[in-house]
């Protein structure tokens, strides 16, 4: 007990209070602030200023630099601005020549001209309003570090459903506005998803016009329908499948035509010249089938 009681009353050594009693009585004192101190504290100052203003000289922009953004900016709007001239210009002269064929057809050629109109709704070259479906894929939600590839939406699920809508009985269809035509592909470009050269943003919607239920319907039937239930319950992407009883879908690209010719049996459109043996002649042009390339029709 009494080694627990002087350890508790004198717990520093003897040897270690004699010298501090010794440094008390010497007046000794360490000097926490001395001239090396404050030369390392001046020299880190300096260095700390010298580092900030060298990186602010580096992200400065140049002055060349920002005249050649300014100089890019002027040319991208002057680019944008011609382009959405010549979409303005190209819709006049797609109206003009629509109504010039309606007007040359339509007295001489009722039957030819009914045709005309059925094959630009179905090649996409003619908008079309009516009733149909509308189906939304979203993307999975994302955990923060944990990116899951298999819960984005992919070129193939959408080149499948609209696969689907077309064997349903889809009679236009588009994705996100862009309206799809025979010769348009649906691909995947990085992480982006192409209608033709168009970049698509999820979320995707696919809108097709037709009968809803009778689409709903079938589609379900198809590898299309069972693909959004498949989606849905394994990678957690959203769809949703609705009826809407008017939808407008824009016309598509207009297609070039590089080479066509008429077929054995077709009778020239009265009122247009002989074209004679090598071609056909509409207005001022001639079309010869074998100039370009030799088949029936590129387009």
């Amino acid at each position: 007990m009494s080694l627990l009681t002087e350890v508790t009353r004198n717990p520093l050594d003897p040897e270690y209070r004699e010298a501090a009693e010794r440094r008390s009585q010497a007046g000794h004192s360490r000097r926490r602030w001395g001239p090396g101190t404050v030369a390392v504290a001046a020299i880190a100052v300096l260095l700390g200023v010298a580092t900030t203003w060298s990186v602010l000289a580096l992200r400065a922009p140049q002055p060349s630099a920002l005249a050649a953004r300014e100089v890019l900016a002027g040319q991208i709007d002057e680019r944008s601005a011609e382009v959405e001239r010549l979409r303005e210009r190209s819709a006049e002269l797609t109206d003009e020549i629509a109504a010039f064929q309606e007007q040359a057809l339509s007295a001489s050629d009722s039957p030819l001209l009914d045709r005309l109109a059925a094959d630009s709704v179905a090649s996409g070259a003619a908008a079309v309003r009516g009733e149909g479906l509308r189906i939304t894929l979203e993307d999975a939600e994302q955990v923060a570090g944990d990116e899951d590839p298999d819960s984005r939406v992919r070129d193939s699920d959408l080149q499948i459903v609209v696969n689907g809508l077309w064997a349903s009985g889809a009679e236009a269809i588009a994705v996100n506005g862009q309206r799809l035509a025979t010769t348009t592909a649906i691909r995947t470009a990085g992480d982006a998803i192409l209608v033709d050269v168009v970049p698509l943003v999820g979320p995707y919607t696919i809108e097709a016009v037709g009968d809803p239920q009778d689409l709903q319907t079938r589609l379900a039937r198809t590898s299309g329908g069972q693909l959004l239930a498949v989606l849905q319950s394994t990678y957690g992407i959203r769809t949703q499948v609705s009826s809407q009883r008017a939808l407008d879908l824009p016309s598509a690209a207009t297609t070039t035509l590089r080479s066509a010719r008429l077929p054995d049996g077709v009778e020239i459109v009265p009122g247009t010249r002989d074209p004679g043996p090598s071609g056909v002649a509409l207005g001022s042009g001639t079309l010869a089938p074998d100039d370009a390339h030799d088949s029936e029709g590129d387009l």
